[in-house]
């Protein structure tokens, strides 16, 4: 039997420098145009940007909008107005938009998996027609409280209340680090009643609703973070999250989110290491290319190595998802690989950039610092950890 190979023909696809196993190969047409066009958008419409919103403190201007133009905002959901895509089309546009920065794609996320998915997952009719087709839109902005100040891996600890008054609710506590807060029209809440927590639906415009922006932050600053403050807020007795019982209505919307993650995470990984590669191979000291030093080599294929790994991970758990096999602790198996590596990664970036790599004309320092916030939220790294443990072994180390 005679073999392309036998004729002298190399069907194999060549080489690339930034997807070195051809994990790209794998992707469906569909598939890789959405990845085409998130990354052309931001690239073309979004890179310029981000060095200024980064220290300014804000999205770059009219994001919300263009996002929701484009597709992006629920785009894994059905019907309302969301595209209905799937995992992985969903996942792709994640780690484009985290090749831009964290920012981006912590809206989207937050947006998408958090505030619409709860929605979508466990409101009313009503709570779906009032508000999935302006938030898939961009012309509504969400935002998740869960968080408290005292509150953060334990939320069963939560001190916000919800207590039933006539024909309401009465709603009083603080939400702490929460992103979108301050741009918000509305606020998915979780809250302890007498009957266990229950998510509420809370507009802008509720009284005794405000929100107050976290300054000084030194991570994730393309992206507003807030404080949710209720004092005796009242909602009419239907803002209440119908189908939603327990903390796992909210640990399975935090879920959602965590798959973004993993995309995205790799997505700044990805940019770290192209912006370390271009570097090195023009950066020229003792005469040559700092690219051709067998220590800069160990490192560029340390750096390729953790990318096209973590990409690998995130697409099969896409693949799962898509497949409805997906486990929350094969999330958190992902979310904890792919952020360290994407943080070992933008560390040894830095390196090979010596000093440039600490100015935002590089896009490595941005991203080294907001994957310290990307460690932590969604679940921290030692919960995460402990998840996982709790797996493999059959204990739990945490209650």
């Amino acid at each position: 039997m005679t073999t392309a190979a036998d004729a002298g023909s190399d069907v194999r696809a060549p080489l690339t420098t930034h997807d070195f196993l051809a994990i790209d190969s794998s992707l469906s047409d569909e598939e890789r145009l959405i990845r085409d066009t998130v990354r052309a958008f931001v690239r073309r419409d979004l890179l310029h940007q981000l060095p200024d919103a980064y220290t300014q403190g804000r999205l770059p201007a009219g994001f919300p909008t263009a996002a929701g133009q484009l597709g992006l905002l629920g785009m894994h959901l059905h019907g309302y107005g969301c595209p209905g895509t799937s995992a992985v089309c969903y996942g792709l546009a994640c780690m484009e938009l985290e090749a831009g920065d964290s920012g981006l794609r912590s809206f989207v996320s937050v947006q998408g998996s958090l505030a619409m998915f709860a929605i979508w997952r466990y409101g009313s009719e009503l709570h779906k027609q009032t508000w999935l087709p302006r938030m898939a839109k961009g012309v509504a902005i969400g935002c998740f409280g869960l968080t408290e100040p005292d509150a953060g891996s334990d939320p069963a600890a939560m001190r916000t209340t919800a207590r039933r008054e006539d024909d309401g609710w009465v709603l009083n506590g603080t939400k702490m680090w929460i992103t979108n807060g301050d741009i918000a029209d509305v606020a998915i809440v979780w809250a302890k009643t007498p009957d266990g927590i229950r998510g509420f639906v809370v507009p802008r415009t509720t009284p005794g609703f405000s929100t107050h922006e976290i300054t000084h932050k030194l991570s994730l600053r393309a992206s507003t973070t807030s404080e949710l403050s209720f004092d005796d807020s009242r909602l009419p007795a239907d803002a209440v999250l119908p189908q939603a019982f327990g903390l796992r209505a909210p640990l399975s919307c935090l879920t959602e989110a965590r798959f973004g993650i993993i995309w995205g995470a790799v997505g700044a990984a990805r940019a770290c290491y192209e912006a370390a590669l271009a570097y090195a191979s023009t950066r020229t000291q003792f005469r040559s290319p700092i690219a051709g030093f067998q220590l800069t080599q160990a490192k560029l294929v340390d750096m390729l190595t953790h990318v096209n790994n973590s990409y690998l991970l995130a697409l099969h758990l896409g693949r799962l998802k898509d497949a409805g096999q997906l486990h929350p602790e094969q999330v958190s198996y992902a979310k904890l690989h792919n952020v360290d590596k994407a943080l070992n990664v933008a560390r040894t970036a830095r390196t090979i950039l010596g000093a440039s790599g600490i100015t935002l004309d590089y896009p490595v320092m941005r991203h080294m610092a907001n994957l310290e916030s990307v460690l932590t939220y969604e679940g921290t790294s030692e919960i995460h950890t402990l998840v996982v443990g709790r797996a493999v072994t059959g204990i739990a180390a945490f209650h």
